[in-house]
């Protein structure tokens, strides 16, 4: 299945990243690398972004589907370079998604890899992406992390312009302080950039691959503060000019004109928070100047956050509220419904309400209209209760007529019951299976819980196979006369049958008896069997499927697809 959430895969991938903070071969006065710029994803895709060679080992032969420690079992696979490879998987025990780096235990960086996965794991900063387990297992070494579906790479930001002053302020603040925090414990990064930086959905920054993505990568520097603070200053001039401060191109930005050297973000483009801009400038390897202020370079995280309290505090921006539209009021609410408009400036006479009946001759007749109106409804009450009861004498005499005939004329219908399930196992006719682990799930009475397909682009009818499905058992010989399915998605189209089986795993679709089959839009579909038959096993088969958006809670990504939360048969 192809379901990758951008904002939540871990830094393994090759998409433009330069090494910042790899060992390089020149190095100025304080260890830090000269040209960055020239370091290609070209070369990191050869293996060649760090001190180590990855030796011979050769990546694992793993498939979607695969369990590690009988619990984490791989969806899809998000990156494979350099011995090792990157998964989306799912937690079974715990029934969430997390994200899984594997390599091979001889793998020349496996022992790093552990050190740094613990090492950030005994961490616990909830700024950071934290790593959930770290195990050599079976000629395997495994890290898991969480996976963060709500949240958005600052990269996926940048693609549709430069952030506000605001979010800069807030991002390089907490990263800043997050880094700062990880480089008091030992911790470095040395691969910080757009791609290991996220934006919650509630607006918080987390930080993912702390030592880990170096480790893998074999990245290292003399200097780890430095080079985490200048990424820090390279990551805040990206989002305040949408460019990349170096002259490659990089994370889907373009980089600086040929030859011009590192210029202030407010010479790159128009309206700069000039703060926010020497800011960067300071962080970035510059020798700490600028243009109009001088001030010494920030060469830690940590004087990197001074300098940042040391700012006038940027404010939110005010939220915009549009005024309602004056109310009018109708003629009819005003009162004047009918009535000529007025003349402007002519006061309308107020026409005083009649007065009530104060004489003795209005009191009487107050009194005798509810005199009147007493009886009369007393009246009504007696003739209508009256009229209830002989209507009801007759009715009840009526119905025990009509009974008593209809015992004599009539035949009652058969009740229907349920049919319990004993067993159940996915049906693969060609292919792939889908997700045989869920089966189970489609008659838990849950529905909540069930088995889905994958998501194909090609529908609503399935394209490249007959179909998919389950098969049921249902302990014995049953008479089965219909099938409810529970589904998940609704639109155009399911179309969906129901075939009696010889066993639980039949040899083909060709050696059942379709006795049903339904099309349908909705999220529930009965297949209802024409003549009742007689059969231990039954084939639910899906043969077409609507298309359904991204769906987190469900692990799914868009396309044709579709999920049955529950199944009953009645007999």
């Amino acid at each position: 299945m192809a379901e990758r959430s951008t904002a939540a895969v871990d830094v393994a991938d090759t998409s433009g990243d330069q090494p910042l903070t790899a060992k390089a071969d020149q190095s100025t006065a304080d260890g830090v690398a000269k040209n960055r710029e020239r370091d290609t994803e070209d070369v990191e895709a050869q293996g060649s972004g760090g001190t180590e060679s990855p030796g011979k080992a050769s990546p694992p032969e793993l498939h979607s589907g695969h369990k590690l420690a009988r619990r984490y079992r791989l969806e899809e696979c998000v990156t494979r370079l350099d011995g090792f490879s990157s998964w989306r998987a799912v937690d079974e025990k715990l029934r969430r998604a997390v994200g899984v780096h594997i390599l091979p235990a001889d793998h020349a960086r496996a022992r790093s890899v552990l050190a740094a996965a613990r090492s950030s794991a005994l961490l616990g900063d909830p700024r950071f992406v934290q790593v959930l387990d770290a195990v050599e297992e079976n000629d395997l070494v495994y890290v898991v992390h969480e996976w963060l579906p709500d949240a958005t790479e600052l990269t996926t930001l940048l693609a549709s312009g430069p952030l506000e002053p605001y979010d800069c302020y807030q991002m390089v603040s907490q990263v800043a302080s997050a880094m700062a925090a990880a480089h008091r414990e030992g911790l470095a990064h040395l691969r910080l950039n757009p791609n290991a930086v996220l934006r919650t959905s509630s607006g918080q920054w987390r930080i993912r691959g702390l030592a880990v993505n170096a480790a893998l990568r074999g990245a290292s520097s003399d200097t780890p503060q430095r080079a985490d603070t200048e990424a820090i200053g390279a990551l805040l001039y990206a989002a305040l000019t949408q460019r990349w401060p170096y002259e490659n191109d990089a994370y889907g930005l373009a980089g600086l004109p040929k030859d011009v050297g590192l210029i202030a973000p407010d010479q790159v483009r128009a309206g700069v928070h000039r703060g926010l801009s020497e800011l960067s400038m300071r962080a970035l390897a510059n020798d700490g100047a600028t243009a109009s202020r001088h001030e010494s370079a920030c060469t830690t995280p940590e004087e990197l956050v001074k300098a940042i309290g040391e700012m006038p505090r940027i404010r939110p921006p005010e939220p915009a509220f549009t005024a309602p539209p004056e109310y009018q009021r109708t003629t009819y609410q005003q009162g004047t419904y009918g009535r000529p408009a007025p003349h402007p400036g002519v006061t309308q006479p107020v026409v005083p309400p009649p007065p009530p009946l104060q004489s003795r001759t209005g009191r009487a007749l107050k009194w005798a209209v509810s005199a009147l109106l007493i009886a009369a409804l007393g009246l009504g009450s007696w003739q209508l209760a009256d009229a209830l009861m002989d209507r009801g004498g007759k009715s009840d005499e009526n119905q025990t007529q009509t009974t008593d005939d209809g015992d004599k004329n009539s035949t009652a219908p058969k009740p229907t019951k349920t049919l319990s399930i004993e067993d159940a196992q996915e049906f693969v006719a060609e292919g792939d299976a889908q997700h045989p682990g869920d089966v189970k799930l489609t008659y838990d009475n849950s529905m909540t819980t069930g088995w889905r397909t994958s998501s194909y682009k090609d529908g609503p009818k399935i394209v490249i196979k007959p179909g998919v499905g389950i098969v049921y058992d249902l302990g014995s010989s049953q008479e089965v006369s219909a099938a409810t399915l529970s589904l998940r998605y609704g639109g155009k189209y399911t179309a969906a049958s129901l075939y009696a089986a010889d066993s639980l795993t039949p040899s083909s679709l060709d050696s059942m008896t379709k006795i049903g089959s339904v099309t349908t839009d909705d999220t529930t579909a009965t297949i209802k069997v024409g003549k009742p038959v007689k059969s231990r096993y039954l084939l639910v088969w899906l043969t077409a499927m609507p298309y359904s958006g991204d769906d987190p809670a469900n692990y799914s990504t868009p396309g044709y697809k579709q999920a049955i939360t529950n199944v009953k048969f009645t007999g």
